[in-house]
This record gives structure tokens, sequence and C-alpha cells, in this order.
């Protein structure tokens, strides 16, 4: 009400400070219904739609902000969701990393064990081989001693002899 008695006020000193006023005669009375008669006018072919068109605006702002919304409480749940599953994964990386290390171990300790048998089994194989190899050469000196000693005794020494130079070169 107060913004319509301002209104009035402005309209009227613009009406009185006209050179009309100073004649004597003001058409203010005319002026002033034919601007509330003018205003009137507009405001009933366009108030309506441009009531409309504000409160069409005004709702389709208020659908894409209900969107925006939405979509962004969804994003929010797919970061929760994100955050959940990257957490898993650490977890789970933590997990396979102390499982991996535990079998690590194991198999290493394995390695170390059946390295430690093949090489007592190596070292078993080479004394074996090592009596053999030293009996096979024992029996080679012993079987050439003989076999010259026979030679020899069949020429000269009798079957004393002979058993007394085997012992010798036995021993």
């Amino acid at each position: 009400m107060s913004r319509i008695l301002v209104l009035l006020l402005m309209i009227s000193t613009f009406a009185l400070a006209s050179e009309a006023g100073h004649e004597g005669g003001t058409d203010i009375v005319q002026r002033t219904v034919n601007f509330l008669l003018f205003a009137g006018l507009i405001w009933y072919l366009v108030g309506e739609p441009v009531k409309n068109f504000f409160s069409g605006r005004s709702q389709g702002i208020a659908d894409e902000l209900k969107k925006v919304q939405e979509k962004l409480d969804e994003s929010i749940n797919l970061k929760k969701e994100a955050l959940s599953e990257i957490s898993k994964a650490e977890k789970f990386a933590e997990e396979l990393a102390v499982s991996s290390k535990k079998e690590n171990k194991i198999l290493n300790d394995n390695i170390m064990l059946q390295c430690d048998s093949e090489l007592d089994a190596m070292i078993k194989q080479h004394a074996s081989k090592k009596d053999f190899e030293q009996r096979n050469m024992v029996r080679d000196v012993v079987e050439t001693i003989i076999t010259e000693t026979l030679d020899k005794s069949s020429e000269i020494f009798d079957r004393e002899a002979m058993a007394n130079v085997i012992l010798k070169k036995v021993a």
C-alpha cells in the first residue's frame, strides 16, 4: 500500500511540475485515471501469462534442482561404495601380502630342506663312489702285483718267498 502511495506522489509531483500547472488548470486526475486504467489493463492482459511464465520457470528450476540433488545423492552413494570397495581392496592386498610372505617363507624352507637333503645324498654318493674307486684301485694294484709276482715267482722264487714279497708290497 505504501508503494502505491509513493507512486501516486511521484506521479503527482511530475504532473504539478508541468507547465499545465502554471496556467491554473491541471489534468492530473485524468492522467492518473488513464494511468491506472492502462496499468490495470496491462495487468489484466499480461499478468496471468507472466505469472504462469514465472511459476513455470520456478517449477522448471525446482525440477532441475531436484534432478541435480538426486544426481548428487547418487554420486555421494557411489563415492561411498567406491571408498568401501577401496578399503576392501586394501585389506585384501594386505592379507595377500601377508599370505604371500608366509608362502614364500614356507617355500623357501622347503627348498632349503630339499637342497640340504640332496646335498647330503650327493655327499653320501660321493663317499660311496670314492670307496668304490679306492677298492677298485686297491684291487688293480693287488692284481698287478700278484701278476708280476707270479711271473717272477715261476722263474726264481718259491712259494714262501712269493708270500713274503706279496706281504711286503701290500703292507
